[in-house]
């Protein structure tokens, strides 16, 4: 990566009071986002991932602590006014979020919150701002985008309100744009549609984007380079290509081949990985995969490992018994 980045999350920390004690929901992490590029950030349910794109978009909750530095272009959020934080999510930084019935209004047309969105922060009067709602939604492949102006949420399937919150945070041309697990929600098909449809946008737009999944299939050939999280902490991270033929995490391999393959056959039992990720309010003293790993050593369970360089600096790692072996499947 060339000159500074557009994002650059320094150290950051989580932490969240509980009745059961304090929750390290994210636990140290660095990373950086160039103009342009495309970061999928993988894991379990619970690793975290959400926390921390919430972090980035200084939308925690209001007992929650953050700590460390989360820089978007040349600005640091952790200390940028309210005001001035509301007007940045706005025009440069964009969220479209897993379920669009959460965040698309329900008691105001299509129309309302795109025409509200363009009039609030772009200054278009009335007239620009609906042809720019109405090019937005055939943008994102609404068909009669005019007539969808005047329906409600309730009125379009989900595939569509996901196309429309998509819309919504495209409106003001954001330099990064987070797609929060986009396509849980939806049909396979639908899925695909939705995933193709950011990829089109972002090469479009010459944006960045994070993508998080639990899915690796899902950041195979959408991404620049993968980040995979588990228990708050990134324990993987390399250019996409990279991480598929040469991982070294087992966590990684064992995401990969929790992945169904289209050439199994029929009643194949998928390999799950076997007991659960650990109670983040009762953090392990060693490395918090142990518990679930096959390779696990005393090591292992004494110590934390830290990232580490592999055979390229762009890739890193955090273990103590590393996969030397090639996965063999190309991204």
């Amino acid at each position: 990566m060339t000159g500074a980045p557009l994002l650059s999350v320094e150290d950051v920390a989580v932490d969240l009071p509980t009745p059961r004690g304090n929750l390290r929901a994210v636990d140290g992490v660095d990373l950086t986002v160039g103009a342009g590029r495309t970061l999928g950030i993988v894991g379990e349910s619970g690793c975290g991932k959400t926390m921390l794109s919430r972090a980035i978009l200084q939308l925690l909750p209001k007992k929650a602590k953050l700590s460390g530095r989360v820089r978007f272009d040349g600005q640091d959020l952790v200390r940028l006014a309210p005001e001035a934080l509301r007007k940045l999510r706005a025009r440069s930084l964009a969220v479209v979020f897993q379920d669009p019935m959460t965040s698309l209004n329900p008691v105001l047309t299509i129309g309302t919150q795109l025409i509200e969105t363009l009039q609030e922060h772009l200054d278009l009067d009335l007239a620009a701002a609906k042809k720019r709602s109405i090019d937005l939604l055939a943008a994102v492949g609404i068909p009669a985008p005019e007539q969808r102006l005047m329906q409600y949420p309730h009125q379009l399937s989900g595939g569509m309100r996901q196309r429309v919150a998509i819309a919504i945070a495209l409106s003001c041309e954001p330099k990064l744009l987070i797609a929060d697990e986009p396509t849980t929600a939806l049909d396979v098909t639908i899925q695909a549609q939705i995933l193709d449809l950011l990829a089109r946008e972002q090469r479009r737009r010459h944006m960045a984007m994070i993508i998080i999944t639990h899915d690796l299939g899902v950041v195979a050939g959408r991404t620049d380079e993968v980040a995979v999280m588990y228990a708050g902490r990134v324990v993987e991270r390399a250019p996409t290509p990279v991480l598929f033929k040469k991982m070294h995490m087992p966590y990684t391999e064992a995401l990969l081949a929790a992945i169904p393959k289209i050439d199994a056959a029929p009643h194949t039992r998928l390999p799950a990985i076997s007991g659960r990720p650990p109670d983040p309010t009762r953090p392990l003293q060693g490395c918090s995969f142990s518990p679930r790993c096959r390779y696990v050593a005393r090591r292992c369970q004494a110590e934390k490992p830290r990232l580490l360089k592999a055979e390229s600096p762009d890739h890193e790692f955090a273990c103590f018994n590393p996969i030397h072996v090639e996965a063999g499947v190309s991204a």
